[in-house]
């Protein structure tokens, strides 16, 4: 049997009435033609796709990059020297401000690695060696080149709309394209390239694809809520109230005169241990200020929100004295619970990098030693994948930077429940046990020959345990 004949739908129509219909056709075309020129438009724009049109425009890359933050610009950075095409969708104009500004030694490995130091080096950052812990009259502090992993003992500490330029610029030079002002509407990564949908500065939209997609989004985090990927933290949400500040401390009185400027000054409540503030120099007298709390716990405080810390930051003598001749111009900001998860660090065709998949907690410093140490690991698994090995997502990205991510959330569970502010303020110190820890401070989360490495929580507790005896 032959293939089955479909039979035709279109009615039956002589010569004549189709020459007639189509002569009909054509005058109306005509017509409508002359219409269309009389009123002042361009014919020929007919035929050019239209700007911003999903449909019409179609761009593709290599490797596509959420966000030009410092994990964003590290990856581009890397990807380029692979001699990838790297395309990084940035929401934001640089600069922008962001919080973050503390840096960890850890970073500048980081950052020479990529061969990006030289241009933060030159950029005049606060020099940095450590970390001071105040709480009532107790004070203790960290010197991070006295630590017992390798590597570097120094940083910066950074204004991020400088820092974060820097490390952009850099990218840009090494020939990575950065779509300032393009905001990401969509993405679909259930085909065999992922896609994301963006709208640029001038309103119109687009689609482009890439062979790898990198959510380097930061706190926007991106694919986590366009894909229904965050999860709740382990952390109760918190918030923090912040500003910079003209800070006046190098007028100050006896306060001030032991105040070290290469040194983040963390200060618990002097009532709740559970709140804390922050206290960083910057190299041109000003200092970033702000204060961590839950949210409830903020909520209880009424006013601005620069009046707001101003009365937190009142109930802290010592900080109060230190801060007297300081010149409130910035009004201060907030941000609410802050501390995220997701289901998983990766997906078909696409990673997570730093804040965008987990962030923890400011008290530490650890968010931009994350964001570069990922962008790091992600970078490594595009190389070995584009030159044809399997990466397996989960053992060579996922895991490595969770184990730093735990240490990091050990040591942030133990100071909200008292049990590493007992330990750092212990009158008496283990000197091998404080250059352990020195380590972690300064972002050596990953150095498994430090037993806080390699079992946070026990070593923690043990600790903490031998400083109730000790007394």
């Amino acid at each position: 049997m032959g293939k089955p004949k479909i039979p035709n739908l279109e009615p039956q129509r002589t010569r004549s009435s189709t020459a007639q219909t189509l002569g009909f056709v054509l005058l109306c075309l005509t017509s409508v033609l002359s219409v269309v020129q009389g009123l002042g438009f361009d014919l020929a724009s007919f035929n050019s796709p239209i700007k911003g049109s999903p449909v019409n425009r179609r761009d593709s890359t290599d490797i596509l990059i959420i966000g030009a933050g410092p994990a964003g610009a590290l990856a581009a950075t890397l990807l380029r020297r692979q001699g990838r095409r790297v395309t990084v969708i940035e929401r934001e104009v640089f600069p922008r401000f962001s919080i973050g500004e503390s840096l960890l030694p850890q970073s500048m490995g980081l950052l020479e690695a990529a061969g990006m130091l030289q241009d933060v080096v030159e950029a005049g950052f606060q020099y940095k060696n450590g970390a001071a812990f105040a709480r009532g009259e107790e004070r203790t502090a960290f010197d991070f080149r006295e630590k017992s992993s390798a590597g570097w003992g120094t940083t910066y500490q950074v204004q991020r709309a400088r820092f974060d330029q820097v490390l952009a610029d850099h990218a840009t030079r090494q020939g990575a394209e950065i779509r300032y002002g393009h905001q990401v509407l969509a993405a679909d990564v259930a085909g065999e390239r992922p896609r994301l949908t963006v709208r640029a500065p001038d309103g119109g939209e687009y689609a482009i694809d890439g062979e790898f997609l990198l959510d380097a989004s930061g706190f926007g985090r991106t694919l986590p809520r366009l894909l229904q990927l965050d999860t709740p933290s382990d952390f109760p949400p918190r918030g923090a109230l912040f500003t910079h500040v003209e800070d006046g401390i190098a007028q100050g009185g006896p306060a001030a005169a032991n105040f070290d400027r290469e040194k983040i000054l963390i200060t618990v409540h002097p009532r709740h241990c559970d709140v804390w503030y922050w206290l960083i120099p910057f190299s041109n007298g000003r200092a970033s200020l702000g204060v961590v709390a839950e949210q409830s716990f903020l909520e209880g405080y009424a006013g601005s929100d620069t009046e707001r810390l101003q009365a937190l930051v009142g109930e802290d003598p010592g900080l109060s004295r230190l801060l007297a001749n300081a010149r409130w111009d910035t009004p201060a900001r907030q941000i609410k619970g802050y501390a995220a998860n997701v289901k998983s660090l990766w997906g078909h065709n696409f990673a997570l990098l730093g804040n965008a998949g987990e962030f923890l907690d400011p008290v530490f410093s650890s968010g931009v030693t994350i964001a570069l140490k990922s962008a790091t690991l992600a970078a490594a698994a595009l190389q070995r994948q584009a030159a044809g090995e399997t990466v397996d997502w989960e053992a060579d990205y996922a895991r490595p930077l969770k184990r730093g991510v735990d240490t990091f959330r050990a040591f942030v569970r133990a100071w909200y429940d008292g049990r590493f502010q007992q330990i750092i303020f212990h009158p008496h110190k283990n000197e091998t046990i404080k250059r352990m820890i020195s380590a972690i401070l300064a972002g050596y989360a990953w150095d498994e020959t430090n037993p806080f490495v390699a079992q946070p929580e026990r070593r923690l507790a043990s600790l903490e345990a031998a400083c109730e005896v000790g007394g």
